[in-house]
C-alpha cells in the first residue's frame, strides 16, 4: 500500500513478462518455495507449482487458503517454516 503507482506497475510488468525458466533450472542451492493457494496476485499454478518443477530438489510448501500477503496473514507458520528450512 506504500509503493508508488509507477513502481508497482513496473514490478508487475517485469515479473509477468519475464521468462525465468532457464534461470530456475540453474539453481544449485537448497530452495524453499512457499505460496498460498488463494493468491490472486501471483497465482500458484503460474508461480510456485511451475517453479518447483524447474528447481531441482526444491521444497514446496502450499498454505491452504493463504493470499498473496501470507507474510502478514500466516506469519507464524511462515516463520516456523523458514526456520525449519534454514536449520536443515
Amino acid at each position: 500500500m506504500q509503493g508508488g503507482h509507477k513502481n508497482t506497475f513496473d514490478c508487475i510488468k517485469a515479473f509477468s513478462e519475464t521468462d525465468f525458466t532457464e534461470d530456475l533450472k540453474k539453481f544449485d542451492v537448497p530452495t524453499l518455495i512457499i505460496n498460498g493457494d488463494d493468491d490472486q496476485i501471483v497465482p500458484i499454478g503460474a508461480a510456485a507449482l511451475r517453479s518447483a518443477e524447474l528447481v531441482k530438489g526444491a521444497i514446496l510448501k502450499i498454505y491452504p487458503g493463504a493470499p498473496h500477503g501470507l507474510a502478514h496473514t500466516h506469519k507464524d507458520e511462515l516463520n516456523a517454516d523458514w526456520l525449519t528450512f534454514i536449520q536443515g
